[in-house]
């Protein structure tokens, strides 16, 4: 079986917008950076790792760090990035995917392992989902195969993808994991995030 870990990434410079209120857009855009590296190196847990990068920045911290890259030719949100990477593993040979998210800062290369490990001894259709503290976000979803179910990342996408699983008849199992939990989109998360290191 191969299983991809696909990273989604997007422009450095837009990334981050809604904590305009605690850093300003230079200090957004080094944090942004930061967590998709993180991300990136975790993400060789896989098989095979391709990053989604929403630009050419994103694309070129991709290549330094040794992952296989599909730059988007325009932003249209983390859904269709998804989509795109799904549709590039599957004719690549991907037998399941990992969409994982590059908002992380405390992710690792053992949680991804774990996360595939505890996955790959599920029978498919399945779909594992670890879910983001708070807000009913999902950090990191695994399929299998590639297109168990449709994507829905945004708010309340733990619940939706959790809806749609059910009524296709494909098991959905819940990975709760503290590397994986933590995802940076407002002021607060900072604080979270403080408090955990």
């Amino acid at each position: 079986m191969s299983t991809w870990v696909i990273v989604l990434v997007k422009d450095f410079d837009s990334a981050k917008q809604r904590l305009g209120p605690a850093l300003d857009p230079a200090r957004r855009r080094a944090l942004a950076r930061r967590n998709a590296t993180r991300a990136i190196r975790a993400a060789a847990a896989g098989e095979r790792r391709l990053v989604v990068a929403g630009s050419a920045d994103a694309a070129a911290l991709a290549s330094e760090l040794g992952a296989e890259v599909l730059v988007e030719p325009r932003q249209e949100g983390q859904n269709v990035a998804a989509q795109r990477g799904i549709g590039y593993a599957i004719e690549s040979g991907a037998s399941a995917v990992l969409l994982l998210s590059s908002d992380l800062p405390l992710v690792t290369k053992k949680a991804v392992r774990e996360l595939l490990d505890s996955a790959s001894r599920l029978a498919p259709p399945v779909v594992v989902a670890a879910p983001a503290v708070g807000r009913g976000g999902t950090n990191a979803l695994y399929l299998h195969p590639p297109r168990a179910i449709g994507m829905h990342f945004g708010a309340d996408s733990l619940a939706a993808f959790k809806r749609e699983a059910q009524s296709k008849d494909v098991r959905f199992v819940m990975h709760r994991a503290p590397a994986m939990a933590l995802d940076l989109d407002e002021p607060a998360d900072l604080a979270r995030l403080r408090r955990a290191v």
